[in-house]
């Protein structure tokens, strides 16, 4: 009886066993563009799940029995999958759903469209990588855009509708980045922090943005690294450095990783320009993001870089030719000295995401940026006037034959920064209904260590030139002049500054009927609060608050057309920068600058020769108060630390983009703008980055015979930016405008091997993709200048305004490889 009893339990257990086996079906759900798509309904009978974030998923399914399987979205085609998995088994599917038209044409919202919504411009990350460019990547495509002025082609800074290069957000994976600080010109910087190989969106708003995201004044960068969902391997190889990338994912699909390594070298471009050098960069750095999915609620991920920037630089000589036709005049240099510059950084962060349920998720995010840099130089440029010689046909044609005044400048840096932040973070997102509630709450501590210690002295015709000085008499020989000797401009100061920072943000968005037309309705509130304190510094704390809003509205019309209202009150408290005065002291009680912003948009979606286009345009204004002036060199920026000024700011831009040559993205773009300040009362002046006109034209073309041979160009125009004066001069007395900047950059390429053409034997078997290819940069040759160099001719007391070319006509070869 005993036996029976036993015999029957085991085969109760047994059939339990049996019964309750179950499989997997896991993977990303991807469109027909293949942009992961978040928010997929997966579902077999009255059970299922959703994709998350990142388009991941993963079904538990029962074993031995026929499943169908469903993969909707709205607007997308079901995908219908009729699956048998054994106990046990690991079923891997990434769908592609693709756009359902008769969905489509009632007007249901995509991915893209969502963003169009709150006035986002979304770049395809494969142009990002094939668009040539000085210093290719995604800020040379940004430049591309309405809007945006980058007069310096080796340099990623950019500056929206009038403001300048500090005013700009970046976000890599939700997480803030940042760059680095001394930097004063294109050549020194080097890389950019967002690596392309790894980029997988990229998403820009130049003005009106929500209250999500941060304390600045004019836009938001916000990039997307990809999350793997297979192994792969990218090469990038040219004349200017190189690029390598790897990802991959483990076998129980928890755990991601994506890693890239960089090296530039500018010396291509160095080289090419007019001034004679020894130069010597090394640019490098390596990036990572990794992520590991503990369940199916929660995910951490970790982003990581580490950037090494080196610079080397001994100028040897130079000469450059101005003046006109009938009165030629050159300027003949000769150098001693060099410039050893150091720029490391080093960043970490984590991100925890969290989903409490599918009406709620939150993150935890904490992150940590360290920079050293270092700005060492000793130059003597011994300098003369003269004229050159231009009879055509002559042995010495272009050399200096008389010399009308000489002279000598000795500049001299030992600047050190070392600067320490950390951000601890915690933001999430609710649904409630049609309504959707999103918070964010952030502390930061800045603590940056910095030595200033810079000056230059000026000499002419063997007299030491003093700084300018208000009422200043000189009665030589009469009166003997006894005063030490000066250097022309010098800075020297010592800083130990700490900043806490608490900010936050809440806002609320709706998707609602009007009629029978949609709206969208966005609002929310930021505020802020900081400290800074120091050595010798008084303990100051301010607060601001940031009321923005959107409203979108949709016609039900026709046409695809969408109108945008958005605006508010924008503050950009101070970073350390904005902190230190000319003279290198910091003012702890600087005010936030205050923007009241309001942006008009409209977007009408089209068909054009049977493509898609889309025609983007918006309306701006921007009044400023508590404004910071600042003064422009290069790219340097030093600010007068006051709030003693008010400006305005307003303009129009437009975009049309789309397929201009069929199954290629295109578009070219038109830009106006005014910006103006008002300092102490003396009267309106353009402000630094008062660029009135744009326009730049974006091509991706083929041949269609030889569909495999492949055409980027990138043209650029904008009127010239206010500018080229000395440093320390009055900028009321300079309000001369540099020259109209315009450039020209190509690429044409092979594409050897691609998806559609494999190779299944040889060592070609081991590509994906493989693509060779030139660049010619400049292609026009163009005098493009950014600064000037003052010199004195002692004899005619003249001052002469000497440019500072870029970089002139250069070819590269690239080639990339995937893997």
């Amino acid at each position: 009886m005993k036996t029976f009893y036993t015999t029957l339990a085991l085969l109760l257990v047994t059939t339990c066993t049996l019964f309750s086996q179950t499989a997997y079906v896991r993977g990303i759900t991807f469109d027909e563009f293949n942009n992961v798509i978040p928010g997929v309904n997966i579902t077999y009978g009255t059970s299922g799940t959703q994709s998350n974030l990142d388009g991941y998923y993963s079904l538990e399914i029962p074993a031995n029995e026929p499943i169908t399987i469903t993969y909707s979205y709205l607007g997308l085609e079901n995908v219908v999958l009729n699956i048998t998995l054994a106990p046990n088994e690991d079923y891997k599917l990434n769908p592609v759903l693709k756009t359902d038209i008769e969905q489509f044409e009632t007007v249901v919202l995509n991915i893209k469209e969502r963003k169009r919504v709150v006035g986002i411009t979304t770049i395809s990350a494969e142009a990002v990588k094939n668009i040539p460019g000085a210093n290719a990547g995604v800020e040379t495509l940004l430049k591309s855009l309405p809007g945006i002025n980058g007069n310096n082609e080796l340099s990623t800074q950019y500056a929206v509708r009038g403001g300048n290069y500090d005013e700009n957000l970046v976000y890599v994976n939700e997480i803030e980045v940042y760059r680095p600080f001394l930097i004063r010109s294109g050549q020194q910087e080097g890389l950019s922090f967002v690596n392309s190989d790894l980029t997988r969106s990229v998403d820009f708003s130049a003005g009106g943005f929500q209250a999500k995201y941060g304390d600045k004044l004019s836009s938001v960068l916000d990039i997307e690294y990809r999350n793997p969902s297979s192994f792969g391997a990218t090469v990038d190889a040219s004349l200017l450095g190189a690029s390598v990338s790897a990802e991959g994912i483990s076998k129980d699909e928890k755990f991601r990783g994506i890693v890239g390594l960089r090296y530039r070298d500018n010396s291509l471009f160095v080289n090419a320009k007019e001034t004679e050098t020894n130069f010597k960069p090394t640019f490098a750095d390596a990036q990572t993001y990794l992520s590991y999915k503990f369940s199916n609620k929660f995910e951490l991920g970790f982003l990581g870089n580490i950037a090494i920037n080196k610079y080397s630089y001994e100028p040897l000589s130079r000469q450059t030719n101005f003046g006109t036709l009938t009165d030629p005049i050159a300027l003949l240099v000769f150098y001693e000295g060099q410039e050893e510059d150091k720029y490391n950084t080093y960043f970490g962060a984590l991100k925890g995401t969290y989903v409490v349920n599918e009406n709620f998720t939150t993150k935890f995010i904490t992150s940590i940026y360290q920079t050293q840099e270092q700005e060492y130089f000793d130059i003597l440029a011994q300098y003369r006037l003269g004229q050159p010689n231009t009879n055509i046909g002559d042995e010495n044609l272009g050399e200096v034959e008389f010399s009308e005044g000489v002279g000598s400048q000795l500049t001299h840096a030992r600047n050190d920064l070392d600067a320490l932040i950390i951000n601890l973070e915690n933001k999430g997102t609710i649904t409630v209904g049609e309504n959707t509630l999103e918070y964010g709450i952030k502390y930061t501590h800045e603590d940056i260590r910095d030595r200033v210690e810079e000056y230059e002295i000026i000499d002419s015709a063997g007299f030491s030139i003093r700084p300018p000085i208000a009422d200043f008499a000189n009665d030589q020989p009469y009166t003997p002049y006894t005063s030490a000797i000066e250097p022309y401009t010098e800075i020297r100061a010592q800083n130990n500054v700490q900043i806490d920072r608490f900010s936050g943000y809440a806002q609320w968005s709706r998707r609602a009927e009007l009629g029978d037309n949609d709206i969208w309705l966005n609002a929310g509130v930021r505020a802020h609060n900081w400290t800074v304190s120091g050595d010798g510094i008084e303990s100051v704390t301010q607060t601001t608050f940031s009321p923005r809003g959107q409203i979108t509205l949709k016609p039900n019309w026709d046409m695809d057309m969408l109108f945008r209202l958005s605006g508010g009150l924008y503050h950009q408290p101070p970073f350390y920068r904005e902190l230190r005065d000319q003279t290198g002291t910091v003012i702890p009680d600087v005010k936030a600058q205050q923007s009241a912003h309001i942006v008009f948009g409209n977007d009408y979606s089209f068909d054009l020769w049977g493509r898609a286009f889309t025609l983007n345009s918006e309306i701006y204004y921007k009044g400023l108060t508590d404004v910071n002036p600042y003064t422009l060199e290069n790219v340097r920026i030093r600010y007068s630390a006051t709030n003693n000024a008010e400006a305005y700011a307003y303009g129009l831009d437009v975009r049309m983009a789309g397929e201009f040559v069929a199954g290629t993205e295109s578009w070219v773009s038109f830009g106006y703008l005014k910006t103006e300040e008002n300092i102490d009362d003396r009267g309106y002046i353009f402000r630094p980055t008062d660029q009135r006109l744009k326009f730049a034209v974006l091509v991706q073309d083929y041949v269609k015979v030889i569909p495999n041979l492949k055409g980027y160009l990138n043209l650029t125009y904008n009127t010239g930016l206010p500018g080229g004066s000395p440093s320390y001069a009055d900028p009321y007395d300079y309000q001369e405008r540099l020259p109209d900047y315009k450039r020209a950059d190509l690429g044409v390429s092979y594409v050897i091997i691609d998806s559609n053409n494999l190779k299944d034997e040889g060592i070609l078997r081991h590509f994906k993709e493989l693509t060779i290819g030139a660049e010619i940069f400049n292609i026009f040759d163009v005098q493009n200048s950014i600064t000037n160099t003052f010199v004195r001719d002692v004899y005619t007391k003249t001052q002469y305004s000497i440019p500072n070319y870029l970089t002139p006509r250069v070819f590269n070869i690239r080639t990339t490889m995937k893997f």
